[in-house]
């Protein structure tokens, strides 16, 4: 069952209208690999007593298949674009895909 979520997880990544290539340096200092991400840009809201405010974030999810040790302080360059990724990332239900917060640099 699970080789089934993972080949669906592998097209979604391989999708051209999804998925982009990228290079991932652990710990921002390697030659990198070759991966496919899937960028997202959810605002977020922050709330300050009574009033609120929305931030811009940038997701990046990527197939841990490709990257399965990506941690805080890797860098992922789409691009001409580079991100760091800050926190630890958060993995799926089934342990596929890492969703991870990025600041661009």
């Amino acid at each position: 069952m699970i080789d089934a979520f993972a080949s669906a997880i592998d097209a979604l990544f391989a999708d051209p209208n999804i998925g982009e290539d990228a290079l991932w340096k652990a710990g921002g200092v390697s030659g990198g690999a070759a991966v496919r991400v899937i960028r997202k840009s959810p605002d977020r809201v922050a709330e300050f007593g009574d009033s609120r405010a929305v931030l811009p974030t940038v997701g990046i999810d990527i197939s841990r298949s490709q990257a399965a040790t990506i941690a805080e302080g890797d860098l992922i360059l789409i691009g001409a674009e580079t991100y760091r990724i800050i926190g630890e990332p958060m993995g799926d239900a089934l342990g596929l895909v890492s969703a991870c917060e990025a600041v661009q640099v």
